[in-house]
């Protein structure tokens, strides 16, 4: 029974895998509820910038902020946003897809780009291709701290407000429903007018001013700046739960496709020792008939 005692040592394999995919499902299932809790949270306050941000714009079009101008580069940056783990499926695949995609447009167009990385995953994918990474931020753990994010991304930002690059593009995983996840990759600078009043309606074409303190110029500025953080915040924070979501859903296929191969092989091993007993029963008639 040498071959029913392999098949036994396969089995006893196949269940320790389908705990540890167990355990790992229900550990993000409860992780993703805290990731969606934090990214709805972080909702009301980025879609309240957006507004402010659209009324400042047209209360004040005399003055331009640098991250609404159009810059005369041939650079490009991009900020890839990536998880620090895997196993959650095709997430981060789909993502460094789209990024590489956009990469050669953008090289086809006779443009140079520089990427910050915020993530492991996208960090070592840019690094194995050549790109030129200028900044990156890794083991971000559970909960995204603006903080951590604000200083590689700052070298973007403020790269654009010289007029060093033409264009920032972010891009993520857009969390949909606990099943279904999208990549983007979206412009972030410059803003542009629709991108502020995005999803505003009527209400982003009415007439708004304000009485700025200490002055229109220094307001704005900040207040730009704020906004970008929070876009950027927000992707980070999607992708957090989109990532807890893909892991939760790939471990539940793990644990089913291990109770499925334990099945097949419980079937082959009892086919095993059903052909070892048959045979031996064999040999014993045999040798009864040869006395």
């Amino acid at each position: 029974m040498a071959a029913g005692k392999e098949i036994r040592g396969k089995i006893k394999s196949v269940e320790n895998t389908k705990k540890i995919t167990k355990a790992m499902e229900m550990v993000a299932a409860s992780k993703m509820r805290k990731a969606q809790d934090r990214m709805r949270a972080a909702r009301p306050y980025a879609e309240k910038v957006r507004t402010i941000a659209a009324h400042l714009g047209q209360a004040n079009p005399e003055y331009v902020h640098p991250f609404m101008q159009v810059n005369d580069s041939k650079v490009a940056g991009v900020i890839v946003v990536t998880t620090d783990k895997g196993l959650c499926g095709g997430m981060n695949t789909n993502v460094l897809r789209a990024v590489t995609t956009k990469l050669r447009e953008l090289q086809g167009a006779g443009m140079q780009t520089q990427a910050v990385a915020i993530g492991n995953k996208g960090f070592g994918f840019l690094n194995r291709i050549g790109a030129q990474v200028v900044a990156h931020v890794t083991g971000l753990g559970d909960t995204p701290h603006l903080e951590r994010l604000i200083g590689p991304v700052k070298v973007l930002l403020d790269a654009y407000a010289e007029g060093k690059i033409n264009a920032v593009y972010l891009s993520y995983t857009k969390f949909i429903n606990t099943m279904r996840q999208e990549s983007v990759v979206e412009q972030l600078l410059p803003l542009s007018s629709e991108t502020l009043h995005a999803g505003k309606g009527a209400q982003a074409a009415a007439s708004w001013d304000y009485i700025y303190e200490p002055d229109a110029q220094s307001v704005i500025d900040e207040l730009l700046v704020r906004y970008v953080e929070s876009l950027i915040y927000q992707a980070v924070a999607e992708n957090m739960a989109s990532e807890q979501s893909a892991r939760m859903v790939a471990m539940k296929a793990a644990t089913d496709n291990a109770g499925n191969v334990i099945n097949e092989l419980k079937l082959v091993y009892n086919k095993t020792r059903q052909a070892a007993i048959t045979k031996e029963l064999s040999e014993i008639v045999a040798g009864a008939a040869a006395v």
